[in-house]
C-alpha cells in the first residue's frame, strides 16, 4: 500500500513538473450528460388531426401536454436541454405531407443529438367516440307470409324477431406506453447505424470511416439498439408505473417491431410513445381535455423522467424500478 501511495504521488508530481515545464494546460475530456437533450414529440398535427373525441382532436390534446411537460421539465432540470418537434398546431416541420413530417421528426431528433425522444398520444378504440346504438333481438312475433308461386301459393306462419335498440359505451381507456422492439429485423439499427460514437453515444457525422453495410456496422447497430430497448423499456415502465401512482388504469407497455410507429423505429436514442389517455372514451377523453388532467399526466411523465434520470446516474441502484412500498391508489372511475 505504501508503495503504491508513494508511485501515486510520484506520477502527480510528475504531471505537474511537466506542465509546468511546457507551459501547456492538459484538458480533462468532460464527460457528457446522461440525459442532455430531450426531444419532446406532440403528435399529429394541422391537416392530420389523429384521433377524434367527441369534443376535441388527438392533434391538440397532444400539442398541449406536449408543450406543458417541456415547461414542467426545464423547471424541474434546468440542466436537460428540451427541443419541440412542433410548438403550435400544424404538422412538424411544416409540411402538409403526413410523412415527411414523420420522416422530419425523426431526423430533427437525430441531427439534435438527442438523448431521449418523447413522443405525446392520445390512443382511440377505433370505434364511434363515447358510443353508438346497437340492435338486439328481444323476443318473436307470429307472422304469416305468402310462400311459393301460382297454384302451390300458401299461407305459412313465421317467427318475427322484435328488436330493441340500445346504447353501446365506448368502454377502452386506460394509458400505454411504446418501445420500438429490439430484434434482428434492424428496423431501428438502419438509423442508428447513420451515426458513429462519441462520448458514450452517437451523433450523425458523414466524415464516418465505417462501411455502414459492414459486419462490424451491424453488429454494432444491434448493441446500441438493445442498449436503447432497456434504456427505453425502462422509462415506459417507470411512466406506467407513475400513472398507476395518480390512479390511471395502466395497460400497460407495448412493444413494436414491425414499421407502424415511425419515430420509433427512425431514432437512433432511446425513444417512447405515450398513449396518455383514450379520447374516444367519454369520461377519459373529459380527463385529458381538463387543465386538471393534464396537469397530473405532466406530473406523472415528469416524475417518470427524474426516476430515469437519476437511475442513468447511478446505474447500479437500477435493479429496480420502483422502490416503493406503499399501497397504490385505486384506478379513477371514468
Amino acid at each position: 500500500m505504501i508503495v503504491r501511495i508513494f508511485y501515486t504521488v510520484l506520477f502527480i508530481g510528475g504531471l505537474v513538473s511537466l506542465v509546468s515545464f511546457t507551459g501547456k494546460r492538459i484538458d480533462v475530456p468532460v464527460q457528457k450528460p446522461v440525459l442532455g437533450t430531450i426531444i419532446i414529440d406532440a403528435g399529429h398535427g394541422g391537416v392530420d388531426p389523429g384521433a377524434e373525441g367527441q369534443t376535441s382532436t388527438e392533434s391538440k390534446v397532444a400539442l398541449s401536454i406536449a408543450m406543458k411537460l417541456g415547461k414542467a421539465v426545464q423547471a424541474a432540470m434546468p440542466d436537460v436541454k428540451v427541443i419541440y418537434t412542433r410548438n403550435t398546431d400544424v404538422l412538424a416541420g411544416g409540411f402538409t405531407n403526413i410523412q415527411e413530417s414523420l420522416r422530419y421528426r425523426a431526423r430533427m431528433a437525430n441531427e439534435a443529438k438527442g438523448d431521449l425522444f418523447v413522443s405525446i398520444h392520445c390512443n382511440a378504440a377505433g370505434v364511434k367516440a363515447g358510443g353508438w346504438y346497437a340492435k338486439r333481438v328481444i323476443g318473436y312475433k307470429n307472422k304469416t307470409v305468402y310462400v311459393g308461386k301460382g297454384k302451390k301459393k300458401r299461407k305459412k306462419t313465421v317467427r318475427d324477431p322484435i328488436y330493441e335498440s340500445y346504447w353501446v359505451k365506448n368502454w377502452q381507456h386506460g394509458t400505454e406506453t411504446y418501445i420500438w422492439a429490439a430484434d434482428r429485423g434492424g428496423f431501428k439499427g438502419e438509423s442508428i447505424n447513420q451515426t458513429k460514437e462519441e462520448g458514450g453515444e452517437f451523433i450523425e457525422d458523414s466524415s464516418n470511416v465505417l462501411d455502414l453495410h459492414s459486419p462490424e456496422a451491424r453488429i454494432r447497430a444491434q448493441l446500441y439498439e438493445k442498449k436503447y430497448f432497456a434504456k427505453s423499456l425502462l422509462l415506459a415502465t417507470m411512466v406506467e408505473e407513475e400513472f398507476v401512482k395518480g390512479g390511471r388504469e395502466s395497460r400497460g407497455v407495448k412493444q413494436r417491431n414491425e414499421k407502424g410507429i415511425w419515430v420509433l423505429q427512425a431514432t437512433g436514442m432511446p425513444s417512447v410513445l405515450i398513449e396518455t389517455g383514450f379520447i374516444t372514451h367519454t369520461e377519459e377523453e373529459q380527463y385529458i381535455t381538463s387543465e386538471k388532467g393534464q396537469e397530473e399526466i405532466v406530473a406523472s411523465i415528469l416524475e417518470a423522467l427524474v426516476r430515469y434520470k437519476a437511475s442513468l446516474e447511478a446505474p447500479r441502484n437500477t435493479g429496480s424500478t420502483s422502490t416503493d412500498t406503499t399501497e397504490q391508489p385505486k384506478p379513477k372511475s371514468f
